[in-house]
């Protein structure tokens, strides 16, 4: 096992913008990509914010979309729509505007429920330059302080899908109010039962004030100023941390709580930053890591030693990696990432492999070609890839499910070990 002691930590355990203290050699592809759009977010968004409505701008493929990856229940209304564009609409015929005005006073008026909504534009809805900014500005004067209209860009040119999340919290940094005092700023949306644990922990360790962002009612929002330090829950909010510091708040540098060794150096950053004792901080952690790593022992055998490609989808290709190598054994033949933001990896590519293969965008016949020859005993991809890949008999893993799963912190931990564990299982049961 790993000694977390050694665990690389900044003294003060903030950093602006740290490099990680080695270089890997990057192979950099630029071609034909398979990945969702960034509508796909809005599908672990609208779960999060309770209070919030996310109507996509869009065509009748982007609803498809949405509807197919949420698995609406029809019991259920859900916080999301499409105000769909139609020909007059792509073609100039119809006042664009006026029938999004109309559709959203309507649907606010049937929801009273909603306090946030977010229009969100599409790939039709930028063809046409329907300006969302322009209209989210128009309805504000109409329905603020009852309704705040926020709008950002889901759109799936050259973007990946997790994107959207980045996007849709980018798109609400400048509203946050404006506040110096000292706290803790999670920035990530993680379920609710993973921040109800971090907050515990965070508690017995004596850090806060904590905030979440996003937080579980998207009216709730939290303050940012000097004062803030950001802590990082997901590596592809991006956009949104560097708009964060802008206003003053100061970025933790850690690697993500995935896995026991993560979720350990990751609480050891903030609490580095808190100035808290090394004996309350064992004292707090030690059972949280005993308990997690006897639930990891369950899956340790079937894993290690197994190999594992993981192309580029989710942005979450790095801090998997990191723990697949050094908490459950595995080697890696190659972790694709579709963009290398070093800012938000810097810890975790220092706990790399020394001789991983590490590839930024998709050239897609030249990686496939890679993983036939390769033949991983798991391949982690996208849903487009998973079946072909399968009908050659190859293990395959939906990267987007490592979104939609818990798997952050110390008791989520052995359910991250399991996702990958299931497709070897499936294939081990369909072998004649």
């Amino acid at each position: 096992m790993t000694d977390l002691s050694a665990l690389p930590v900044s003294p003060a355990g903030c950093a602006s913008a740290a490099p990680a203290k080695r270089t890997i050699p990057v192979l950099r592809e630029r071609g034909q990509r398979e990945v969702f759009c960034g509508l796909t977010g809005i599908v672990w968004l609208h779960r999060k914010m309770q209070d919030a409505f996310f109507l996509v701008v869009g065509s009748r493929t982007c609803a498809h979309l949405i509807q197919s990856a949420a698995g609406v229940m029809i019991f259920a209304e859900p916080r999301f729509g499409t105000a769909i564009l139609s020909d007059r609409d792509l073609a100039g015929l119809a006042d664009a505007n006026d029938e999004l005005d109309r559709i959203c006073v309507e649907l606010l008026s049937r929801r009273p429920d909603i306090g946030t909504l977010f229009l969100v534009g599409s790939c039709p809805s930028e063809v046409i330059k329907l300006d969302l900014a322009k209209a989210a500005e128009r309805l504000n004067a109409q329905l603020f302080p009852k309704v705040r209209v926020l709008n950002y860009s889901g759109s799936g040119i050259e973007t990946t899908f997790t994107q959207g999340e980045d996007a849709a919290l980018r798109a609400m940094v400048p509203v946050l109010p404006k506040d110096d005092a000292s706290q803790l700023l999670v920035v990530g949306c993680v379920a609710d039962v993973v921040e109800d644990q971090f907050r515990r922990v965070f508690d017995q360790l004596g850090i806060g004030p904590v905030a979440f962002f996003p937080a579980r009612r998207a009216a709730d929002l939290p303050s940012v100023g000097a004062g803030t330090r950001l802590l990082l829950a997901q590596p592809f909010n991006g956009d949104t941390v560097r708009a964060l510091v802008a206003r003053g708040a100061e970025l933790i540098q850690a690697p993500y709580p995935l896995g026991a060794e993560g979720t350990t150096a990751w609480l050891a950053a903030a609490a580095a930053a808190w100035g808290v004792a090394k004996d309350r901080f064992d004292e707090v952690t030690r059972p949280l890591i005993e308990r997690s790593n006897r639930a990891l022992e369950r899956y340790r055998p079937r894993l290690a030693g197994k190999s594992v490609f993981l192309m580029p989808d989710s942005q979450l290709e790095i801090p998997i990696a990191r723990f697949l190598s050094r908490e459950m054994g595995m080697t890696l033949i190659e972790v694709g990432t579709p963009y290398l933001d070093r800012q938000m990896v810097a810890a975790e590519l220092d706990l790399l492999p020394e001789d991983v293969m590490l590839s930024e965008g998709q050239h897609l016949d030249l990686q496939l070609e890679r993983v036939r020859a390769a033949r991983p005993d798991i391949t982690v991809c996208g849903l487009g890839l998973a079946n072909p890949l399968e009908a050659e008999g190859l293990s395959t893993k939906w990267s987007i499910e490592l979104v939609f799963t818990p798997i952050h912190g110390y008791d989520q931990a052995a359910d991250l070990a399991e996702v990958f564990v299931r497709p070897l299982e499936r294939r081990s049961r369909l072998t004649v």
